[in-house]
């Protein structure tokens, strides 16, 4: 196996960005886009998308909330997949979410 076949193989992942950004939104609603883009090690900008796909697709709502953002994560929202089989985002999350730093320990590591 070449080198840059090694680099793919290692960047792959079981779950999608969107549900990490769900977890961090379910775990603590009133992260900010770079908390969010940090702790999933994705950019600002792809966060941005993937909240307003999320947004659009009706899996968040989002609150403003003085001058930050504040998220509503609709659990009972099926998965998307026809293989799926009627299971709601909340299923995924109550196994991925508790794996999420609380917001203590995020600021204790900056």
């Amino acid at each position: 196996m070449n080198a840059d076949a090694a680099r793919d193989q290692s960047r792959w992942t079981f779950l999608t960005n969107h549900l990490y950004v769900l977890a961090c939104l379910a775990r603590d609603p009133a992260l900010r886009i770079r908390d969010i883009a940090d702790l999933i090690g994705i950019t600002e900008r792809a966060t941005v998308q993937i909240l307003g796909q999320l947004e659009a697709s009706g899996y968040l709502t989002k609150t403003r909330v003085g001058r930050r953002n504040h998220y509503t994560v609709h659990r009972e929202l099926p998965l998307r997949h026809p293989l799926d089989n009627g299971r709601q985002v909340g299923e995924l999350l109550r196994v991925i979410e508790p794996e999420i730093p609380p917001p203590a320990a995020r600021s204790r590591r900056h």
